[in-house]
């Protein structure tokens, strides 16, 4: 297999530098990407050489971190404070123009900083709608409000493409309304099929601007399907796939989450969430769980194949089109601290 080719499979890395158990799980078919977490940044001179060493190893891999701002930006010293999303909601209730252009400089701003970085790929934005009860979700969500959400979401969206990066949106149909967190265990919403399309109507508002990808929820919604969103066909294959024509990558959540355990083991959870349509699976902070996984795709990494393959062209072409603006920088990041600070 060429290198040219991406398995599905997104794994982390151990430290600040790569280990040669590291390089070897980096080389194998199986893996599609490398996300990194806060134990791997020391300071941003150091998380740049851990990317070309990521690229050296193995070039074509998409780089992630979870980097939605507010409590999930996983890298600080040396980077922009980036305010929690419910700043910019309530900024678009007394604002609503303001907030938009505010939310597209935001988006450019992340994605510019980590590409200083190697940094591709924000897994962002939250498209969930804010209902006050989730023990997840909260603040990381812009509003409750839907026209707030999807005006907010696609600028921001925007504002990620033109940083030279692509957006996520996550984590459909919905998490925003269920209390419990889903890395803990898996949450039930017990609401019925008109009820859930407001909380998508968002991820279809995006799907219609061209989004690149998508994140599924780890959370059960009994009145569509016994098994969980992110690994139900029902949900991608038939909702998101047909009835909203979503033709980009979709996103498994963290296949480590307690979201996701009660439904096998690993190679059981690999199994069904590529069968049901995923395309990118992260296992995450688990190194047995990932090597596991590796073993159970041999069979299975043409799927999702050419999608993974399109991703990572546009991905490219969001790159080689990204434009340094020092005005922009400078408003953005004076932008920012307003908001984190109000």
């Amino acid at each position: 297999m060429s290198e040219a080719a991406l398995g599905p499979l997104v794994i982390d890395v151990a430290g600040t530098t790569l280990s040669t158990s590291d390089r070897a799980l980096l080389r194998q078919p199986g893996v599609g990407g490398v996300i990194l977490f806060t134990r791997n940044f020391e300071s941003r001179a150091q998380l740049a050489e851990l990317t070309r060493e990521i690229r050296r190893t193995r070039s074509n891999l998409p780089i992630m971190a979870d980097y939605e701002g507010g409590r999930v930006q996983r890298f600080r010293d040396g980077f922009t404070v980036i305010p929690p999303m419910a700043t910019l909601g309530r900024y678009y209730s007394d604002a609503p123009g303001e907030a938009v252009a505010a939310a597209a400089d935001i988006g450019w701003l992340v994605a510019s900083e980590l590409a200083e970085t190697g940094i591709d790929l924000p897994l962002a934005p939250v498209a969930d709608l804010d209902y006050g009860q989730s023990s997840v979700i909260g603040h990381r969500a812009f509003s409750r409000d839907i026209d707030a959400v999807t005006a907010l979401t696609k600028a921001f969206t925007r504002g990620l493409q033109t940083g030279g990066s692509l957006a996520t949106a996550k984590h459909f149909p919905g998490h925003g309304w269920v209390a419990a967190d889903s890395h803990a265990e898996l949450p039930v919403d017990t609401r019925g099929v008109e009820a859930l399309a407001a909380d998508w109507q968002v991820f279809a508002a995006l799907i219609d601007q061209g989004i690149a990808s998508i994140m599924m929820a780890h959370v059960h919604y009994p009145e569509i399907d016994a098994r969980p969103a992110s690994l139900s066909p029902v949900w991608i294959q038939d909702i998101l796939r047909q009835r909203l024509a979503f033709d980009g990558c979709v996103f498994c959540d963290d296949l480590s989450m307690g979201g996701a355990v009660a439904f096998g083991d690993v190679a059981t959870r690999v199994h069904r969430a590529l069968t049901a349509g995923c395309d990118f699976l992260p296992v995450c902070n688990d190194r047995e769980a990932a090597r596991a996984a590796l073993a159970a795709v041999d069979d299975d990494l043409a799927i999702g194949r050419t999608r993974r393959q399109q991703f990572a062209e546009r991905l490219e072409r969001s790159r080689a089109g990204r434009v340094a603006d020092d005005t922009r920088a400078e408003r953005a990041r004076a932008l920012a601290h307003r908001l984190a600070t109000t």
